[in-house]
């Protein structure tokens, strides 16, 4: 029986011996700025958590009020017994904050991409056109369809149209035309308006967004309303997907758009039919999460923002200047090493040293040689503790000789 187990061992020092092995490092508290991490403070420069939200007191509070009201544990799936009150106000405030008809939440962004997805392109008939540097959720989602599959160069606009004109000759019963909104490992994000108007000429063409890492992060005024937000496509765009694990502070995933789709969704996602109902606390901080964000606090993004072009600058000018850190136009800011080794090193150094806490994403998460750490904005962070980040990269960038 061992025998039948070996390739595990083989495969695993395989992965420590190329520096791709995931250490998971253990957090000891809240997600914060600052944070204990294995029993030492570091700066957090790493988290999804984009506005500071995840420890938020507000958010802390309506969830402690509604396991007084509401329990912990909802004890079902939302179409049986687990649809509580609170999972519908949250459905509601969703679809109003992003001024779209209805809402539907998961019970995370992987399951919204999983299920809604091979639903979407079910038959031998249907086409999934991908950008190429889609996120892995999306290829796992495509790859449970019977669809035919292509892909487009990234954010390529005529690559687009060129494969949506080959494809159009094959007389397709759809085209489900998928893309990221943001790209999480670069921090660029998709050219909806543009992708928006090649495809308003394909009648079967459905455009499918996964602003994941553009909820509370994009959107026009600092709304924090996602890229759809962002080029004022509210109502065209058919199915706009996201999650509250990110700038949102809690964890869910949710799918926007019609009435007509909502209802649909509901009725044919497995991955949601299968699945229990979030607890009554990740449903009221998620809406007080959005409370936040549109009435509150309204300057949250603003200041996520200045946080972002401030750390981003800095770091471009004393040196980490790659191409894919200065197309970055979001959150997200790849700071490029090139070596797998060498960004493992980079961030060992980051901690133990410095107390700075931003962990490297090499191969195959990222292409060969665009090894790198992925420094994530936070609205919260001071600028004393960004000032601390950016001494930190440039000591440790010149004793690697990255500049």
């Amino acid at each position: 029986m061992k025998r039948s187990t070996n390739f595990l061992t083989t495969e695993m020092r395989e992965i420590r011996d190329a520096g791709r092995e995931w250490i998971h490092r253990v957090l000891e508290g809240p997600s914060d700025t600052i944070c204990k991490v294995e029993g030492k403070e570091v700066i957090m420069l790493c988290s999804n958590n984009y506005l500071g939200l995840s420890n938020h007191p507000k958010m802390k509070e309506a969830a402690i009020e509604a396991i007084r009201t509401h329990g912990v544990g909802s004890g079902s799936v939302r179409a049986i017994s687990g649809n509580m009150d609170l999972h519908e106000q949250w459905e509601k405030r969703l679809a109003k904050f992003k001024e779209q008809e209805a809402a539907f939440i998961t019970s995370a962004g992987f399951a919204a991409n999983q299920g809604v997805i091979q639903q979407l392109a079910p038959t031998t008939n249907d086409v999934v056109l991908s950008d190429r540097l889609n996120h892995g959720s999306i290829i796992d989602g495509v790859r449970t369809t019977k669809a035919m599959r292509a892909v487009y160069e990234h954010c390529d606009m005529t690559s687009l149209e060129d494969e949506l004109t080959k494809l159009t000759k094959e007389n397709p019963r759809r085209i489900l035309v998928i893309t990221d909104g943001v790209f999480s490992m670069d921090g660029d994000h998709a050219p909806l308006g543009d992708i928006y108007k090649i495809c308003e000429s394909y009648n079967n063409a459905i455009i499918y967004v996964d602003d994941a890492h553009g909820d509370g992060v994009l959107g026009r005024d600092y709304s924090g309303k996602g890229l759809v937000d962002h080029y004022g496509l509210q109502g065209k765009v058919h199915i706009e997907m996201g999650t509250f694990s990110k700038a949102f502070g809690t964890m869910g995933g949710s799918i926007v758009g019609s009435q007509e789709l909502i209802t649909w969704c509901r009725n044919k996602t497995r991955s949601y039919l299968l699945s229990a109902s979030h607890p009554p606390a990740t449903a009221a901080a998620s809406i007080k999460a959005l409370d936040l964000i549109e009435h509150e606090e309204p300057n949250l993004v603003k200041k996520l923002w200045d946080n972002i072009n401030y750390f981003k600058d800095q770091i471009i000018n004393m040196g980490y200047n790659h191409e894919i850190t200065s197309a970055s136009t979001t959150a997200i800011i790849p700071i490029i090493f090139g070596d797998p080794l060498k960004a493992k090193e980079a961030s060992n150094l980051l901690y133990s040293e410095y107390s700075i806490f931003a962990l490297p994403i090499v191969f195959p998460m990222v292409p060969r040689g665009l090894d790198r750490i992925r420094v994530q904005a936070n609205a919260a962070l001071t600028k004393e503790q960004l000032n601390e980040g950016l001494r930190a990269f440039e000591e440790v960038g010149k004793r690697l000789k990255v500049f």
